[in-house]
């Protein structure tokens, strides 16, 4: 898993009752493991007790921080049977781990599709927070298990949650996954989500080389000029010195004259009589075309998922490949 950033709560942070125990306010319901009526459990050290106690005060069933229990190792490992067990025996399938991991989240990164599917019929939170705010919608994108994306998304998974980092989208374009790219898109996933690191979803593709996922972005209209402290997609592709993707963008319109923070345009970050270099030098001197120009203006004005209204358009078919891309 990447690092991410985010604000851990210390033991010693946390509220403790007049007994000393730790208070614990989580939200994630969840059934309290064992027996007896005090509702407390052992966690890490034996004299280490945690009070399971609900916003209100009262005693509750909700979630609290552990360590990685046997219900979080068979949700990563895939250990379906296990994790049936498991579950059959009363475990809790919403505890989290001190940074706010879940099983769900285990399952979903490693793509485990048969333990995300079990997790969920349990009553696994769909959109449970690790964190840095990932959600496992996130996390099955970053693992690019397609499968895992639509179990999520067909259990009310946010595809645009409420996020400061890096979305579900951002995540599969990470991956290098087009189809959970299209997925996503095809749900109402948002084109131009911004995380303050990596800018776009766009920028990302570019930023890793993923062209398939590129296309697909460009083509449901994500803007290709958009800018991250004013560095383009162009900027990214001139950086990784891939050719093929910079046609790609100009193609769509991506201007070769946008300049970053820092004044440079794309070409700034390319050396000289590199193949990267002429392409922005064959750019300058040769403009695009009228035709060109026009289906750029065109795409443009049909806006985001304008294919599906570009074939419905009354015109040649040859036309609508064009303005296609195809």
């Amino acid at each position: 898993m990447r690092p991410r950033f985010g604000v851990r709560l210390q033991a010693r942070d946390r509220p403790r009752s007049a007994a000393g125990t730790v208070i614990l306010t989580s939200p994630l319901p969840c059934q309290v493991l064992g027996s007896g009526e005090g509702k407390t459990v052992r966690v890490g050290d034996a004299a280490d007790k945690m009070e399971l106690r609900n916003a209100d005060g009262s005693l509750g069933e909700i979630g609290f921080w552990v360590d990685r229990t046997p219900v979080h190792e068979a949700a990563q490992q895939g250990e379906t049977l296990q994790l049936q067990q498991l579950i059959e025996n009363g475990a809790c399938v919403n505890l989290a781990t001190v940074d706010s991991i879940t099983p769900l989240h285990e399952a979903s990164l490693q793509g485990q599709t048969q333990c995300v599917k079990l997790l969920l019929a349990a009553g696994a939170q769909v959109d449970a927070r690790n964190i840095d705010g990932s959600t496992p919608l996130c996390d099955a994108c970053a693992s690019g298990s397609i499968e895992c994306v639509k179990l999520l998304l067909s259990h009310g998974a946010k595809v645009n949650p409420p996020l400061y980092t890096a979305s579900p989208l951002h995540e599969a374009c990470m991956s290098g996954s087009s189809e959970c790219v299209r997925l996503l898109i095809d749900v109402g996933a948002n084109l131009e989500a911004h995380d303050c690191h990596f800018g776009t979803p766009l920028h990302v593709a570019c930023a890793r080389e993923h062209l398939d996922c590129v296309k697909v972005l460009l083509n449901a209209g994500a803007n290709v000029n958009a800018a991250k402290l004013h560095e383009t997609a162009l900027h990214h592709a001139a950086k990784v010195k891939n050719v093929d993707l910079i046609e790609m963008l100009v193609e769509f319109g991506g201007n070769i004259y946008a300049r970053d923070n820092r004044g440079k345009k794309p070409s700034d970050y390319t050396w000289s009589s590199s193949a990267s270099a002429k392409c922005f030098e064959y750019y300058e001197k040769t403009p695009l075309t009228l035709s060109q120009l026009c289906r750029v203006s065109l795409r443009k004005a049909t806006g985001v998922r304008g294919l599906e209204k570009i074939a419905k358009l009354n015109i040649p078919p040859r036309l609508i490949n064009y303005l296609s891309y195809n």
